[in-house]
C-alpha cells in the first residue's frame, strides 16, 4: 500500500490514462481488503475483552452473546479467507448474468424468474448494485429471459462458479391436477470488461437487429424500435439490450455486452488448456444441471458439484446461496492445488 501510495502522488501518473487507472483500481482494491482485515481484527480484539469481563463477573448473558457474535465472525473471516483466493484475471470485476428458461413453456419461465429473484437477493444482501440489461416476458407468467448486471467489488469472482443449468423439481402451481413437474434454466455469467482491456470485433461478423422493448419500462416502451440485439456470427454469440430510453444507448450497452462475452470465451479456452480434464463449464447444456433444487417430496437443494447440500430450500431461494458459492470456490482452489 505504501508503494502504491508513493506512486500515485506521483504527479506524472496521469501522463498515461490508462496505467493510472490501473494502478489506483489496484490501489484501491487492495485499501478495501486492508480494511476490512482491520475491522475483523479489531472485532475479534473487543470481543476478547468484552469476553473476559463477562467471565470476572459470571454474566451469562454477555457470554452468551459474545459467543454468538464470535460464530458471525468466524463466519466472516472464512468468506474473507475464501475472497482472498479470487485471483482470477477478472475476478474483481462486476458481472453480466443470464437466465434463460428452458423448455416446458409457463414452468421454465417461472423457474427462470424464481432464479432471479433467488441472485438478486443475494446481491442486495451483499451491498451489491443490480441493474436489468434485458427482460424477456413469458407467455403467462415467469421470464424467457433475462440479463442483469451485477455491480461491486469481486462480483464476478463469487457468481462465476452459478454458470450452468439449474432444475427444479415441485407440485405445479399451474397444473390444476396438482402433479409434481421438473424444469430446467441455465444461467450464465460473464465479467464486465474495464474498458482499458481491448477487445476487437470486426463488426462485419455481426448482425445488427433492432426491435420493440417489451416489458416494464418508460414512456417509451413498445413505441420505438429502441431494443438492440446483436449476434457474433462466427460464435454463435446472442446479447440484446432494451432497458435504455434510446436505440443509440442500448446498441452501446449491447457491444459492451458482447466484449465481455468473447473476453469471457477466451478466459474459457486459457483456462481449458491449462487443466483440460476439469473444466468447470463444460457441462453447460440441458441434462446436464450443476445443480437441483428439490421440493417435492422431499426439500433439498444439492450442488451435483462440491455435494454441499441442505434441506433449507426457502433460504436458498430466498437468496442465502453463499453456502454453494464458498463450496465451488474452495473446491476449485483445493483441486489446483492438488493438481
Amino acid at each position: 500500500m505504501q508503494e502504491l501510495e508513493s506512486l500515485t502522488a506521483d504527479g506524472s501518473l496521469w501522463n498515461d490514462p490508462a496505467a493510472a487507472r490501473k494502478l489506483m483500481s489496484e490501489k484501491n482494491i487492495l485499501e478495501f481488503n486492508l480494511n476490512h482485515y482491520r475491522q475483523m481484527e479489531t472485532s475479534l480484539a473487543d470481543l476478547l475483552e468484552l469476553a473476559e469481563l463477562a467471565e470476572a463477573e459470571n454474566d451469562e448473558t454477555v457470554i452468551a452473546d459474545v459467543v454468538s457474535q464470535l460464530e458471525a465472525l468466524r463466519i466472516e473471516v472464512r468468506h474473507g479467507e475464501l475472497e482472498a483466493l479470487l485471483s482470477g484475471e477478472v475476478d474483481a470485476n462486476d458481472a453480466y448474468l443470464e437466465v434463460h428458461a428452458g423448455s416446458g413453456g409457463t414452468e421454465a419461465q417461472d423457474w427462470a424468474e424464481m432464479l432471479l429473484r433467488m441472485y438478486t437477493r443475494w446481491a442486495e444482501a451483499h451491498g451489491y448494485k443490480v441493474e436489468y440489461v434485458e427482460e424477456t416476458e413469458g407467455e403467462v407468467a415467469g421470464l424467457k429471459s433475462v440479463t442483469i448486471k451485477v455491480s461491486g467489488h469481486n462480483a464476478y469472482g463469487w457468481l462465476k462458479s452459478e454458470s450452468g443449468v439449474h432444475r427444479l423439481v415441485r407440485i405445479s402451481p399451474f397444473d390444476s391436477n396438482a402433479r409434481r413437474h421438473t424444469s430446467f434454466a441455465s444461467v450464465g455469467v460473464y465479467p464486465v470488461i474495464d474498458d482499458a482491456i481491448e477487445i476487437n470485433i470486426n463488426e462485419a461478423n455481426c448482425r445488427v437487429d433492432t426491435y420493440r422493448a417489451s416489458g416494464a419500462g418508460g414512456q417509451h416502451i413498445n413505441k420505438t424500435d429502441s431494443a438492440v440485439r446483436i449476434t457474433h456470427q462466427p460464435t454463435g454469440i446472442v446479447v440484446q439490450c432494451q432497458n435504455q430510453r434510446s436505440q443509440f444507448q442500448n446498441r452501446e450497452a449491447a457491444w459492451n455486452m458482447l466484449k465481455a462475452r468473447l473476453y469471457e470465451l477466451e478466459l474459457k479456452k486459457r483456462e481449458a488448456k491449462a487443466e483440460a480434464e476439469r473444466d468447470a463449464l463444460s457441462d453447460i447444456g440441458w441434462g446436464h444441471q450443476i445443480r437441483s433444487y428439490v421440493l417435492q417430496p422431499y426439500k433439498m437443494v444439492k450442488d451435483l458439484r462440491t455435494n454441499a447440500e441442505t434441506s433449507d430450500c426457502k433460504a436458498v431461494l430466498d437468496g442465502d446461496i453463499d453456502m454453494f458459492l464458498a463450496a465451488a470456490l474452495a473446491d476449485k482452489v483445493g483441486s489446483a492445488a492438488n493438481a
